[in-house]
Parts: structure tokens; C-alpha cells; sequence
């Protein structure tokens, strides 16, 4: 494999943008292949998109992608899909760039799309696990994943899971212009189309923490779209 790009998408993470960068770069190094890290901006009024620009400034293996408005981490993650592929990335990696997912993980992802074409660092298969939480948000969290896993019929347990490791071939053989979701939505479709398209999905532990500093971005909105956009998915992916 030539290259692993990892994809973060950014949106008033000023705070966090370069710690996350300078934690990930090592883990990427230690894979031994070739790396890059893409920051993929919706146009952050606090000013991450400069801290970024002064970052691939600096890095060379890191770039920077400017979108002009929020839209949502479904579309930041499709242009970042496009620029990686386009790129020529072997494997392409999403991760929350506020350290609920822990760059540690990397070279963890990596090794197992060896034996997968999707590896999704889950919070719930045995080793897994979340910290941080009230009771609330791990209800909504679980039970989210619960009611898709089941609503879909398929195994994966961790469906809203934002840590990924997907092989070239497994993003060219989906036909993402179709994904019409986003937030949790998003991370649920791409992972049922993956299922449905035959492809080879792999769950690996990991531990799931809150955000250091920032707010979060989930929201009701959000939450809600995953859970009536879910039962049209049996009817959208054939």
C-alpha cells in the first residue's frame, strides 16, 4: 500500500486542530507508509482554517481543504473521500478531530484493512467501551446503534461509529453521490452500504471519550435525522 490519508473535518476547532494534528502525525508515521493528513474546514468563523493553512505550512504531509459553509460532516467527509482518492490513497481514515477518538488507535485501523475493506473502531464490541458520558447520551448512543442495527438487520454493532479505515477499492466500489445523510446519519449509511455492496466490515475495540474543549456538534436535529432516515435506507441501497 502507497499511502494512508487521514481525513479530519473541522469546524470551530480552533482549540483543538493543531494538537490533534501534531497526535496524529506520529501514529500515521508509525505505519510505516506513506501519510497525509487533510483538514477538511466549512468555513470556521473562529479562525481554524488559518491555523490549519499554517499547519500544511509547516507539515508537509498536511493539507488543507476550504469549504465556504457549514454543511454538515456527511459532505466534509465526501469532498475529503474525493480529494484522497483523487490523491491516490491506498486506505482513507475518518476521525473526530477532538480527540473523543484517540490517534493512538491509527496504526491499529490501518493493520486490520489488511483483512477488511471497512474497519470501524467500535465502542461497543467486547473491549470497547465509553468514558465521560451521563447516562443520557450513552442511552441515545447505544440505543441508536441498537435500533438501526436492528431496523437493517446486520451485525454491526458500533453503526454510528465516526472512526474509520476504509480501502481504496471499498470507496470506489460505493457509489457515494448517492449518500444523502449526514451526522449520525451518515456514518450509518455508509457503513449499511458497505454491508450491502458485499464489501468486508471489521469492528475493533476501541475507548470512546469526550471532547477535551469546544462544544459539541451533535444536536437534536441530527439525532432525529438518523432515526427517520434510517428505515429509508432499506429502500434507497439495493
Amino acid at each position: 500500500m502507497a499511502g494512508v490519508w487521514l481525513i479530519l473535518p473541522t469546524y470551530n476547532e480552533a482549540e483543538n486542530v493543531e494538537a490533534i494534528v501534531a497526535a496524529a502525525l506520529p501514529q500515521l508515521e508509525s505505519t510505516g507508509l506513506d501519510h497525509r493528513i487533510l483538514v477538511v474546514d466549512d468555513g470556521s468563523p473562529d479562525g481554524t482554517g488559518e491555523i490549519a493553512d499554517r499547519l500544511a505550512g509547516e507539515h508537509a504531509s498536511v493539507e488543507v481543504l476550504h469549504r465556504t459553509r457549514k454543511e454538515g460532516i456527511g459532505p466534509a467527509y465526501l469532498a475529503g473521500f474525493a480529494h484522497a482518492l483523487e490523491g491516490g490513497a491506498d486506505l482513507v481514515m475518518e476521525m473526530d478531530s477532538d480527540f473523543s477518538h484517540d490517534p493512538a488507535d491509527i496504526p491499529r485501523l490501518v493493520a486490520a484493512a489488511s483483512e477488511a475493506d471497512l474497519v470501524i473502531g467500535s465502542r461497543y464490541v467486547d473491549g470497547g467501551g465509553v468514558t465521560d458520558w451521563g447516562v443520557g447520551r450513552r442511552l441515545i448512543s447505544r440505543g441508536g446503534s441498537l435500533y438501526a442495527r436492528l431496523l437493517l438487520g446486520v451485525p454491526v454493532r458500533d453503526l454510528t461509529a465516526g472512526f474509520k479505515c476504509f480501502r481504496r477499492s471499498a470507496l470506489e466500489t460505493l457509489d457515494l453521490s448517492e449518500v444523502g445523510t449526514d451526522g449520525y446519519g451518515f456514518q450509518i449509511e455508509v457503513t449499511y452500504r458497505a454491508l450491502r455492496a458485499g464489501l468486508r466490515v471489521k469492528e475493533i475495540p476501541i475507548l470512546f471519550r469526550d471532547r477535551r474543549v469546544g462544544a459539541s456538534k451533535m444536536s437534536a436535529r441530527i439525532a432525529l435525522e438518523a432515526f427517520w432516515k434510517v428505515p429509508l435506507l432499506r429502500l434507497r441501497v439495493r
